[in-house]
């Protein structure tokens, strides 16, 4: 039971769709800081709404833009996100580098095509995909 619930922590979806998930919501912990500290007392002095509050930041027609909630906000994400690589991806990569599998790698090579110049094409690619003109290897 143990191992069976190990190899299934173990699968490369399930890690990926988890660094995934906690990246996006601390990216939402960020934005809502963004709209809580900046936007909305912005829209509020527009409007002629006023509660002050002190900290990093000024005030404009009694609405507080608090640039310190903000940047501490952005220092949380990194602080965050630093964590988030060093604990759980630089540790499942070397699991799964000795298993013989590649994982949060660089990503494949690509070329161009020489008639559109579109980038991104597969190395492999024998046609281009947005003109159709025949590429050489």
């Amino acid at each position: 039971m143990i191992k069976g619930f190990k190899n299934f922590l173990m699968q490369g979806e399930l890690i990926v769709i988890a660094v995934g998930l906690v990246v996006a919501l601390a990216f939402s912990t960020l934005i809502k800081s963004f709209t809580d500290s900046i936007i909305t007392p912005l829209v509020s002095a527009i409007e002629g709404g006023g509660v002050s509050s002190p900290g990093l930041g000024w005030t404009i027609r009694g609405q507080f833009v608090d640039i310190g909630t903000f940047i501490s906000a952005i220092v949380y994400f990194i602080i965050f996100m630093a964590v988030i690589y060093f604990v759980l991806v630089v540790p499942y990569r070397a699991y799964m580098a000795k298993r013989g599998t590649s994982v949060f790698g660089p990503p494949a090579d690509t070329k161009t095509c020489p008639q559109c110049l579109s980038a991104g094409l597969p190395v492999a690619a024998k046609k281009c995909s947005h003109c159709a003109s025949v590429l050489s290897e």
